[in-house]
């Protein structure tokens, strides 16, 4: 029934308290073999007692209660002067848990770990917390990883904008392979040149993946991963739409929306679009005099990554086209009630906000500082500064019942 205990000497088996307890000793005849050197011995030295969980037996908890021998190793060559035996099968070194029980729970970490894990090993019974068993996981051995068909290549940033690393992908398996440090193409290179067979590479637009795998595999087919297909067929698109935007006829005006608003309001879109426009316009001027990135930057007081994007950009729709546009507000239909109850003389925010709380299909909350903010918005300027006369200013009148 417990085949792991045919190395050692039973002498006592109890149950106390749901716990079967086993105590046991190791044979004194039997030699064991040093760590170090490997040279039998029998010579004993001390002993002490071990306590090791075992797996389950009858529903019940199963503890090991062995003692064990601490010997001299007798080898002239050895540095090692005692050590202690170990049964196979049965106890390893810094271990307090038998191989079959740990084998059972890296088991279950595997498949569960943390909190699940634990509830199944406290049925099992094996109880053991959540910690443990993310720990027998970080301990198990990395699988072998053999040369996959496909190889799927792609970077990652240990910390973003400073310092990179390179994953490597079984793209049939989807499993990962290798970590590499950098993403430099030696570094690659090098690790294709270890692993030969690679039919296809799968990888982004990066030149140093490119150059890489051109020499390391130059039989390899290199293709574009799916995402970054998709994400340049999106950018195209995007450019393509920026620079004939001007094509584009608005659309005609809802019917059911009654006559435009007198007074138009400032939309946030509008004032970010003009900015834009002003500033792409102010940098290819000045880049067009000859000043460098960071002189235009300096003058027109924006950051050097900012005026290189606006020098990029042919147009200034390229930069403006997305960001603003066709953004849903939850507005959108009440806006012509509202655009009508403007064209009735309504334009007092507070006598809007309380039509719209009796309109059959206002939110609950639409308090009038909001719809004012939104919709009615005007430009203000800042109220003109008194005239300076002189150094400090003129001394107001003093009021009535103070003394002069």
């Amino acid at each position: 029934m417990l085949p792991h205990l045919g190395g050692v000497l039973v002498e006592e088996v109890s149950a106390e308290d749901g716990v079967l307890r086993i105590v046991a000793r190791t044979s004194g005849s039997v030699p064991a073999s040093c760590p170090d050197c490997g040279a039998p011995s029998l010579r004993r030295h001390s002993g002490y007692q071990r306590r090791l969980a075992d797996g389950a037996v009858g529903g019940r908890q199963v503890c090991i209660e062995l003692t064990i021998r601490r010997l001299f190793c007798d080898a002239p060559g050895c540095g090692r002067v005692t050590f202690a035996e170990q049964v196979e099968g049965l106890t390893v070194r810094y271990e307090r848990r038998t191989p079959q029980l740990r084998d059972l729970l890296s088991t279950i970490s595997v498949a569960l770990a943390g909190r699940a894990g634990e509830r199944l090993a406290a049925r099992l019974p094996a109880p053991v917390s959540r910690t443990t068993l993310l720990g027998l996981v970080m301990a198990l051995p990395d699988p072998p990883a053999g040369t996959p068909r496909v190889l799927g290549v792609d970077e990652f940033a240990t910390r973003k904008g400073h310092k990179y690393g390179t994953v490597l992908v079984d793209c049939e398996t989807h499993a990962p392979i290798d970590l590499l440090p950098d993403r430099e193409a030696a570094t690659f290179a090098a690790w294709l040149t270890e692993h030969p067979g690679v039919e296809i590479i799968c990888r982004d637009r990066g030149g140093a993946f490119a150059d890489g795998a051109r020499s390391a595999a130059p039989d390899a087919v290199q293709i574009a991963d799916l995402w970054h297909i998709w994400h340049n067929l999106a950018e195209a698109v995007k450019h393509l739409v920026s620079k004939h935007s001007a094509c584009l006829r608005e659309p005609d005006p809802d019917p059911e929306s009654g006559p435009d608003v007198v007074c138009p309001p400032v939309s946030h879109a509008g004032r970010l679009a003009a900015r834009v426009q002003q500033h792409h316009t102010a940098v290819h001027e000045l880049l067009g005099q000859g000043l460098s990135v960071r002189a235009v930057a300096h003058r027109l007081d924006l950051a050097r990554n900012t005026v290189r994007r606006y020098a990029r950009a042919a147009t200034w729709q390229e930069l403006a086209t997305g960001r603003w546009q066709n953004l849903p507000s939850t507005l959108d239909p009440y806006k012509p009630y509202l655009h009508r109850r403007w064209n009735e003389g309504h334009t007092s925010g507070a006598a809007r906000a309380g039509g719209l709380q009796r309109h059959r299909q206002a939110p609950r909350r639409t308090p009038g500082t909001r719809l004012h903010r939104l919709l009615l918005r005007r430009p203000r300027l800042p109220p003109p500064l008194p005239p300076r006369t002189g150094r400090h200013p003129a001394p107001t009148a003093p009021t009535q019942g103070c003394a002069r």
